[in-house]
């Protein structure tokens, strides 16, 4: 190997996503390409596609097929993991309960020792779920939440609080550089149609006009992030000096009916509201207090929601024209 050859490889750093196939770890693999890391994708696809990565043609850009619930095998170098394999949506993990709480405890066990093993620094993908239906409002990182762990979002709920344990243990026991991020509803590009999620469900309802499904009355509340700005606040997170758990996500709140409103407004459609019964131990408002994120990472989110859906839709269009 020449001398600049090898300098270059020492220099490089090289990352390993989870989930690498899915709405938020393909943007993730993109930023890190960005920034000059050689990526390792990892996904088994059940609820990942291809597709997402197709756009990727980079010599650093790796794609592994592989369940991270069995035994996890990287040559040479990690220096960066970052934790996102698992079902999301409420229809994946309701369809996939035993596979999420797979996903989140066998799974970050085995991706937990890979990172011991390499002496990488760990970025586990948690999420606002972790405070179930909150009774605090806005959210802080230091409220431990109101969870149903044996309801229906148990599975995903519990998964997650789940690792967040493990990898607290590992960063206590074993010295592992963890970092901890809570993510709040993200939304952008590369979501899947059938997703399950509000926004995907109401541009594909609005664009077809459909009647756009509203749960209960419409008055619970979310908060939306864009997934660039998303990005963004994981990746400093990642490579900060600050272990977490810190939210990462748009404290902008409004209405799930409003949500609705907005987009039938911005896709000039036909579709009328139809509301049905709210999911069991749906939550009734979800905001983050984003306050450690704007200290310790100088973040906060940049793209409001008329542009964030304004892309969203135009790349659900393409989507559902194909």
């Amino acid at each position: 190997m020449a001398r600049g050859t090898a300098q270059a490889r020492i220099l490089t750093k090289r990352s390993l996503i989870t989930g690498a196939a899915g709405f938020i770890g393909s943007h993730l693999a993109d930023h890190l390409l960005a920034r000059g890391h050689e990526v390792i994708g990892m996904d088994n696809f059940i609820t990942g596609d291809r597709a997402n990565l197709a756009h990727i043609e980079d010599p650093r850009f790796t794609l592994v097929e592989h369940n991270v619930t069995e035994e996890i095998r990287i040559d040479g170098p990690v220096d960066y993991i970052l934790h996102f394999a698992s079902p999301a949506s409420p229809i994946d993990y309701l369809e996939l309960p035993i596979q999420t709480l797979k996903v989140g405890s066998l799974g970050t066990h085995k991706v937990l020792g890979l990172a011991k093993a390499k002496k990488a620094t760990y970025l586990l993908a948690s999420t606002s779920e972790v405070y179930g239906d909150p009774l605090i409002h806005p959210q802080k990182e230091d409220y431990w939440g109101n969870v149903n762990p044996i309801g229906p979002r148990g599975v995903y709920d519990e998964a997650k609080r789940f690792a967040e344990a493990m990898s607290v243990a590992y960063r206590r026991y074993h010295d592992v550089d963890v970092k901890i991020a809570r993510i709040f509803n993200t939304y952008g590009p590369r979501m899947r149609i059938r997703d399950g999620r509000a926004i995907p469900a109401f541009i594909s309802q609005a664009l077809t006009n459909e009647p756009m499904t509203v749960f209960g009355k419409g008055d619970q509340t979310r908060s939306f992030c864009f997934v660039n700005d998303l990005v963004e606040g994981l990746c400093r997170l990642l490579f900060s000096e600050h272990a977490g758990p810190v939210n990462i996500g748009n404290p902008a709140e409004m209405t799930i009916l409003q949500l609705a409103e907005t987009i039938a407004k911005m896709t000039d459609s036909k579709s009328t509201i139809e509301y049905k019964p709210l999911p069991e131990d749906d939550p009734k408002v979800r905001q983050p207090d984003i306050a450690l994120a704007q200290k310790l990472l100088d973040w906060s989110p940049q793209v409001s929601l008329e542009d964030g859906l304004e892309t969203t839709i135009e790349y659900f269009r393409k989507k559902m024209a194909q």
